[in-house]
């Protein structure tokens, strides 16, 4: 089976295919079974009836999604197509736009990428703490990280605080070379890089300067109380069970609170309880707060790691067997 499309007048294969066509084609082969010929503003396309209709809804899709974002796709609006139609269609595009977070002027809206990454958004826009848990890539801290910008540009917070246990690793910090902020800015990094993709690095550093974003390691929350704040703890499977009941008792009036975390990936001693399990065991309960399980499922960075980490929660489980 043969057919041909035309793309509207003003749009390019270029441009809703972020710039790299060849790339586009062959991920469309590989996923669809078609082969796809392009010139100018007509795609043919040939391959099996139902490879033919589904290539052809999916660049139905991808020529919506440009429309909805008023500018050049970009690689991961692409993957995001992808992975809607490897498990169905694009017919969630508009359900997963709705759930789109606005950051900086300057940036792009930021997307869901799975119904659970919906679920996340909509738990802690709706909820006052939210506990995101599951393995990384699946984007616990990132969207967090731009509810709490989005929430502080709509002025409904007057600041961020972003904070994660400086868990050692098998490593002293008292050991290690330079000032405190030195020897723990390596544990901090992951922060400021998630930062720095919901605003420009200027915004960020001017707010960071000013203190109405702080950036600090778990250990400076003690004795503070933190009112009218959007406060993120990372990597909470690193603390301890005082450690994490400390942490949510500083919250105050007028805040919003996220704990991400991936149990998993515990850096703790052997024997140590972690304060995230058991914060689940003991919280979990109370319907004033918002769990929400990411599973590799909802894994959106490369594909490889995906698999990556099924390999290794299978290997874990059997070695507790």
């Amino acid at each position: 089976m043969k057919e041909k499309i035309y793309l509207e007048s003003g749009i390019s294969l270029h441009a809703l295919c972020a710039g790299d066509e060849v790339r586009l084609l062959k991920t469309v082969e590989e996923l669809f079974g078609s082969a796809v010929v392009s010139r100018e503003n007509m795609l043919e396309i040939s391959g099996s009836d139902n490879a033919v209709l589904r290539t052809k809804d999916f660049f139905e899709s991808l020529v919506k999604l440009y429309r909805l974002r008023g500018k050049q796709l970009e690689q991961r609006d692409v993957d995001l197509l992808c992975r809607m139609f490897r498990t169905g269609s694009g017919r969630e595009l508009e359900t997963l736009w709705s759930g789109r977070v606005g950051v900086s002027p300057k940036k792009r809206d930021i997307l869901p990428r799975s119904r659970r990454q919906l679920e996340y958004i909509q738990a802690m826009r709706e909820k006052d703490m939210v506990f995101g848990i599951g393995p990384a890539g699946t984007g616990k801290t990132y969207l967090a990280m731009a509810l709490a910008v989005s929430e502080f540009l709509k002025n409904n917070v007057s600041r961020i605080i972003l904070t994660r246990p400086a868990r050692e690793s098998g490593e002293r910090l008292g050991f290690l070379p330079g000032s405190l902020e030195e020897k723990v800015s390596p544990y901090l990094r992951p922060l400021y890089d998630a930062l720095y993709e919901m605003m420009t690095p200027e915004e960020a550093q001017s707010l960071i300067e000013r203190q109405i974003i702080e950036i600090a390691p778990l250990a400076f929350m003690r004795g503070r109380t933190l009112n009218n704040a959007f406060i993120i703890l990372d990597e909470a499977q690193n603390t301890t069970v005082d450690q994490m009941l400390m942490f949510l008792t500083r919250m105050g009036f007028g805040s919003k609170c996220v704990i991400t975390g991936d149990p998993m990936q515990s850096d703790l001693a052997r024997g140590e309880r972690s304060g995230l399990e058991h914060a689940i065991s003991t919280l979990q309960k109370l319907p004033e707060l918002g769990f929400v399980f990411f599973d590799t499922s909802d894994v959106v960075r490369h594909r490889l790691l995906e698999k990556i980490i099924t390999a290794y929660t299978a290997d874990a489980v059997n070695r507790k067997e």
